[in-house]
């Protein structure tokens, strides 16, 4: 076949192949069964950040320059998120999740995914207040090492606190939620109490193992960026980290499309809280 022959979709589609290989053979990062849709718009915006002509060159960059790749970690990272996101989600887990996990000695969650952890101190706010904050461990991952430093900080741009506080609301808090917080001019800072029992790791859903037995898994709004076949994997890792009778969070634009729905009832179908009823 000539180079006349194939198409520019075709070649782009090769490049792309070839950058992920790159990406997966060399740091172990294995993007390639994410959504080429997504990848590709992070692609282009990070060609076009750097004056790149081709995605070739992308890959040259990755090969021959090693500290570029925490340039396109952070650009494939899923990092859209904020406090208390979808409100509803967290009222309906105070209403119905909470009873269930105040009967456990101890309640171990699991957050996949947490990006740079709106959602992780959102939840251990909603433990604090229903008084179970310091009988809980709260595992909190990303594949993306700085967001991962980021969230440890606990600190968020100041203005987001308004849009913050009304989810908060909404879903269902007991307080005052500045009482959660100090802030300097550009920030809010989290108490250092409210991320005692949060435990933040680098973690590849895509490549890692399961590293405990959960008795909540939240991972919201991340499996719509996998394709079907990283989407059955991860479904299977999350199967054999949660213990029975342990519930799984999907978010409000996924579903329980695996071979194991059999194995979990519909808990709360609207919010998309699973419960796993078999083993």
């Amino acid at each position: 076949m000539n180079e006349d022959a194939i198409t520019q979709d075709e070649l782009e589609r090769i490049e792309i192949n070839l950058l992920l290989e790159g990406i997966y053979s060399i740091y172990g990062f294995d993007f390639r069964s994410y959504l080429r849709s997504s990848l590709r718009r992070r692609i282009y915006h990070r060609m076009n950040l750097e004056g790149l002509p081709t995605i070739t060159s992308l890959l040259e960059k990755v090969l021959h320059e090693p500290n570029f790749i925490d340039n396109l970690l952070n650009d494939f990272s899923i990092k859209v998120t904020e406090m208390f996101r979808d409100p509803s989600f967290f009222a309906s887990f105070r209403k119905d999740v909470i009873p269930h996990l105040r009967e456990l000695p101890e309640i171990r969650i699991w957050h996949a995914g947490c990006a740079t952890g709106e959602e992780v101190y959102s939840m251990a706010i909603l433990l604090e207040e229903e008084e179970l904050l310091n009988k809980a461990k709260i595992y909190a991952t990303d594949m993306n090492e700085l967001v991962i430093e980021s969230a440890k900080q606990g600190k968020f741009p100041l203005k987001r606190m308004q849009t913050f506080t009304k989810n908060y609301l909404r879903a269902g808090g007991t307080k005052e939620f500045s009482s959660y917080y100090t802030t300097n001019y550009e920030h809010a800072l989290f108490h250092p109490h409210i991320k005692e029992n949060i435990m933040f790791a680098q973690h590849n859903l895509a490549t890692d193992r399961s590293f405990n037995e959960f008795h909540v898994i939240l991972c919201r709004n991340v499996l719509i960026y996998f394709n079907s076949e990283l989407q059955n994997h991860v479904h299977h890792l999350f199967f054999e980290s949660l213990a029975l009778n342990g519930f799984l969070a999907l978010g409000n634009m996924e579903s329980l499309l695996t071979p194991l729905k059999n194995k979990y009832e519909d808990f709360n179908a609207p919010e998309r809280i699973f419960r796993k009823v078999s083993s």
